[in-house]
């Protein structure tokens, strides 16, 4: 068993009803974000139904005694070495992007009958190259960092001390991130020392490694032009220009390269903009949101939250998380932040505000007529919610409001 494993039930919940299955199993996300420990977690879940251990074979490729796995014919010699016996087994592979030319190997093995879980650290797992040497047989669990209720549930499961006062929590969250490791240091300037650090070693191990950049400087002003905007329409124009005021020359193919690898490295996630009224994607009209919105903070000086950009970044994530499928909308010439849809085709429509009050009754109003007014003209019967850190909710023309910490605690729902 492995100790001080905080269970993420969140994502075991939804690999549960395939531990047994010869499907292979790939768990993707940032670096850091808790891949490798939710693979020890459902090893302790497997141990505590009655496996036994000799049944379950971990190989952790970035760790001691199996750096030197580099190629297929190592790999299967490692996982050979470890079978004492004919039987069912339980396959865990860690870091398998280590090993090039992987995927015939685990698929010899999951067609044997063993069951397979592999982690990866960005998507190139899940680019055509492994979609056609897998051949389907593999299905894919996308993790984030810790939402604000496992932020909350990891404390208490590390004896760590939570405030009386849940709003003090939430701006810890935002400031904190969901990177888990941060909860081992007290001081905020250690956690962001240590999210530098990630935002470093995905740029040395997952973009430079995997693709030449020609312009390092160039790639780090787009990079931070997605983290310094994000929540907000992106324009390629407008980012062209940016540059070009600094002097700095590069075509938008490179950008736009330089883009896909920050989302490829699961820095950045890309919300695309859907027409209600044409009933169409609309192309390159999109948003980025981070993977963590401790990265924002820990690349800049300036820790003051801007609540509008953190609390929408935040909602997206928890959408995206709990397996909606997210669209921004464009509601004629008014902006709708998301349409929403479950796993059983349901749809919404949400509008994300900081708060609905203003400093008087006409800012108030101002701010109301802002919010409500994409939804009028929606014409058909789906649900609309307006989320907003208010305490008091503010329930007109059907909509429903509802308060986003109560929303990311469990006790609301869209």
């Amino acid at each position: 068993m492995y100790k001080n494993v905080y269970p993420r039930e969140k994502y075991l919940s939804k690999i549960r009803p395939f531990f047994d299955s010869d499907i292979i199993k790939v768990i993707t996300g940032i670096r850091r974000c808790g891949k490798s420990f939710l693979l020890k977690g459902i090893i302790n879940e497997l141990l505590e139904k009655g496996v036994s251990e000799s049944q379950i074979i971990y190989i952790p490729l970035d760790k001691r005694g199996y750096k030197s796995i580099r190629t297929p014919e190592q790999l299967e010699e490692k996982i050979e070495s470890m079978i004492a016996e004919d039987g069912f087994y339980y396959l865990f592979i860690d870091e398998i992007q280590n090993v090039h030319g992987f995927e015939g190997v685990v698929q010899a093995y999951a067609e044997e009958g063993f069951s397979v879980f592999l982690t990866g650290s960005n998507s190139y797992l899940l680019s055509d190259e492994i979609s056609t040497k897998l051949t389907g047989r593999y299905l894919n669990f996308e993790t984030y960092t810790l939402d604000f209720k496992e932020f909350l549930d990891m404390k208490v499961f590390f004896n760590i001390t939570i405030r009386d006062d849940i709003e003090e929590e939430f701006n810890e969250y935002i400031l904190n991130g969901g990177f888990p490791k941060t909860l081992e240091f007290p001081e905020l300037s250690a956690r962001q020392v240590y999210t530098c650090g990630i935002i470093q070693e995905i740029f040395n191990k997952d973009v430079r490694m995997r693709k030449r950049i020609s312009n390092v400087p160039v790639y780090e002003r787009v990079q931070a032009f997605l983290l310094n905007n994000y929540s907000s329409s992106f324009s390629l124009s407008g980012l062209m220009e940016c540059l070009k005021k600094e002097g700095v020359s590069t075509k938008p193919s490179t950008v736009r390269g330089y883009i896909e690898e920050l989302k490829k490295a699961k820095i950045v996630y890309e919300c695309n903009r859907f027409d209600l009224k044409s009933k169409k994607a609309i192309k390159r009209e999109q948003k980025y949101y981070l993977a963590d919105l401790a990265i924002y903070f820990a690349m800049n000086t300036d820790n003051r939250l801007s609540y509008g950009p953190s609390l929408e970044n935040i909602v997206y994530l928890y959408l995206v998380s709990n397996d909606y499928q997210v669209s921004i909308g464009r509601i004629g010439k008014f902006e709708c932040d998301f349409i929403v849809r479950d796993k059983n085709q349901n749809y919404a429509y949400i509008q994300v505000t900081y708060t609905m009050q203003g400093e008087d009754f006409k800012a108030t109003e101002r701010i109301k007529e802002r919010e409500y007014r994409p939804f009028r003209d929606i014409k058909d019967g789906y649900p609309r919610y307006i989320i907003s850190l208010d305490k008091f909710r503010d329930q007109q023309e059907g909509v429903r409001h509802i308060n986003a910490i109560d929303l990311f605690l469990g006790k609301e729902y869209i």
